[in-house]
């Protein structure tokens, strides 16, 4: 692993250069927590002028993209750089107008890791399924975010 990569994997730097990332940082969204080794990650973003929509309540696609890479970004942090990891599928339902801050909760079951990995043993591609939530300040769950990643372990490469 370069000196790079194992930068990428610190949380700091990581919780650094995504709160720097423009569209995050355009929307207000910020990275408040994460927790690789416990396979957590928590996002929150407060209602702005620049991220309401016209009857002044959280605009849908910035509720989505809030929590849109971060299954993705735990499996390949926790499967290595010898699985291919996409999202392949999302679907959001509006559940009560968000306003103010929201947050949500990305997380993984440490056992789901070793899961994938017998499952993508033989190479096959592997599809799974991921529901989570974003709340408003009071608890109250504003949205229901389901997604669904396509997961495979890469083939060896040939020897010359």
């Amino acid at each position: 692993m370069s000196i790079i990569q194992k930068i990428m994997t610190m949380p700091i730097v990581s919780k650094f250069l995504l709160n720097h990332y423009a569209p995050y940082k355009g929307a207000g969204i910020s990275i408040d927590k994460i927790d690789l080794a416990n396979h957590h990650i928590r996002v929150k973003m407060p209602l702005t002028r620049k991220n309401q929509n016209i009857v002044g309540v959280h605009f849908g696609g910035s509720l989505y993209s809030m929590v849109d890479p971060f299954y993705m970004l735990l499996l390949m942090h926790h499967l290595g750089s010898r699985y291919i990891v996409w999202d392949k599928a999302a679907t959001i339902q509006f559940l009560s107008p968000g306003r103010g801050m929201v947050y949500a909760d990305i997380q993984l079951d440490p056992n789901e890791v070793s899961h994938i990995k017998n499952l993508a043993e033989n190479h096959a591609p592997v599809l799974r399924n991921y529901t989570l939530n974003i709340f408003d300040e009071a608890g109250v769950r504003i949205a229901e975010v389901q997604k669904t990643l396509y997961i495979r372990r890469k083939q060896p490469r040939p020897r010359k």
